[in-house]
């Protein structure tokens, strides 16, 4: 398959586009078409696990790299999530579940796509030839971050040179990233937030004076976040996989449709929903929740993005962002798949820092998606609600989502279509936000958060953290975004 840019320009292979990144004109790539998947194809993944079934939609997209080596790189990549199902699919309520995709190496969703990238990055570069370093760039909050620099260390040909806001993690997290060890990678704390990160790693990778700087060095730049289609094709797999365990457990027929709900951060996760959709899961709804950052909710609503609005810190801070990076993608399929228009709305973007969709557009949107807001004191009601009602325990950015998933039940009551809910983090990752949600206690030092968390619920302390109590922080850096490029050029010089 061949992928196109959203804002024009040539079309290139599934390899070529992971390496870019961005598309010409700053762009990102989107598949030229979306492949099918028949009802004998879903039946067929019944009976295999995750591994099988994500290699199976990997092949659907990135053809070149051959089936049954997608098979084995997935198999490999998903050895070491704990449990021996890296999606696992945990009912809740009579007809909602939780699908958790935080059983990875460093505990969060980005474990489901960052772990096949080094893969798909070093087969690609033999693919098309590549024999440059690449300097790979990752703007992230602290779960993307760690995934990224756990993906890829000792990883040969590349560095990796994660991008991360300073004021924008949570302490867990910045323990969790900034103790990490490997020689190819570098961590460096960005004054600003999350959008401040983006755009400077997009600045970076579009500005010819900064890459002709890197070429000099024999350097090539990519990115890692979710601006990479190589980020978003693996996440329409949970998708699909979620779906057929409701099937495998005869919670549905085949063919019946179902809701998703999920927490909305660059929108990435919500976008491999609608992938999925198009190529035929049925999926009748997808939520998107947002915390007091609500630039797509009120999207929702008006047909209006406009990103002049004040960056709130909240106990999620992976959807601490204004100016979610998908939406883009999504834009440009409602358009009628207009480049020329989509380029035009995000020259808008830049220099007026808003544009309007069409009433048909919208329409579009919301034939497919509906959005509501969880506050921090709202997402906490439904963190404990469900914790005294049932005994599960969830994150924050899950929080939020649950949050508006009860929304949805309280003004449907009659609809019994069984909703799927994407549960993100490991709720030890947030251990002070969850001990208050759930006791009401409120504690400084994460690690007695975490003692108390366990006293609470009894769930298993991932060793991945207890590891952190005594690890030196190796990364302290913090630097404005002219420092930043100064910075990652000495590292890729290095």
């Amino acid at each position: 398959m061949n992928f196109i840019g959203t804002r024009g320009g040539s079309k290139v292979t599934g390899a070529r586009a992971i390496i870019n990144g961005l598309a010409e004109g700053g762009g990102l790539f989107v598949p030229e078409n979306f492949p099918l998947v028949q009802r004998e194809e879903l039946e067929g993944m019944l009976a295999t696990g995750y591994p099988e079934r994500a290699a199976e939609i990997l092949f659907k997209f990135f053809d070149e790299y051959g089936k049954e080596e997608l098979k084995a790189a997935c198999v490999k990549a998903f050895s070491d999530f704990d449990g021996g199902d890296p999606a696992p699919l945990v009912r809740v309520d009579d007809g909602v579940y939780m699908l958790e995709l935080w059983h990875g190496p460093t505990l969060s969703l980005s474990d489901m796509s960052m772990a096949i990238m080094p893969y798909l990055i070093s087969e690609g570069c033999k693919k098309e030839g590549i024999k440059q370093q690449l300097l790979l760039l990752a703007p992230a909050a602290g779960d993307v971050a760690k995934a990224a620099l756990q993906a890829f260390n000792g990883a040969e040909g590349v560095k990796v040179m994660v991008i991360y806001p300073a004021e924008g993690i949570s302490k867990m997290q910045k323990l969790h990233v900034c103790t990490q060890e490997g020689k190819n990678l570098n961590v460096l704390a960005l004054r600003g937030g999350l959008d401040d990160c983006n755009a400077l790693v997009r600045h970076m990778l579009t500005d010819p004076a900064v890459t002709e700087e890197f070429a000099k060095a024999g350097v090539a730049l990519c990115n890692l976040d979710s601006a990479n289609i190589g980020r978003i094709v693996p996440q329409i797999a949970a998708y699909f996989s979620g779906y057929l365990d409701l099937v495998s457990g005869g919670q549905i027929e085949m063919g019946e449709e179902i809701d998703f709900t999920l927490p909305v951060g660059t929108f990435g996760t919500a976008l491999a929903g609608l992938y999925a959709k198009k190529m035929g899961l049925p999926i009748r709804r997808i939520h998107c929740a947002s915390n007091l950052n609500c630039t797509m909710f009120d999207f929702f609503k008006t047909g209006a993005y406009d990103v002049v609005r004040e960056l709130y810190k909240t106990t999620s801070p992976s959807m601490d962002i204004l100016n979610p990076t998908n939406a883009e993608r999504l834009i440009f399929e409602v358009s009628g798949r207009d480049a020329k228009l989509t380029a035009a709305r995000m020259q808008a973007l830049e220099t007026d820092k808003k544009f309007l969709i069409s009433s048909a557009e919208l329409d579009e949107i919301c034939r497919t998606f509906d959005g509501g807001t969880a506050s921090e004191e709202t997402s906490v009601e439904a963190m404990y609600g469900v914790f005294e009602d049932v005994g599960y325990t969830m994150d924050p950015h899950t929080g939020c989502a649950m949050k508006v998933a009860l929304d949805w039940f309280e003004k449907n009551k009659k609809d019994k279509t069984n909703m799927i809910i994407i549960s993100t983090a490991n709720p030890y990752k947030y251990p002070q936000d969850v001990l208050y949600a759930v006791t009401g206690n409120d504690v400084k030092d994460s690690f007695k958060g975490v003692k108390r968390l366990h006293a609470a619920t009894a769930m298993a302390v991932p060793k991945q953290l207890t590891a952190l109590r005594d690890k030196p922080l190796r990364f302290t850096g913090s630097a404005d975004a002219k420092k930043a490029v100064a910075e990652a050029l000495q590292f890729a010089k290095s």
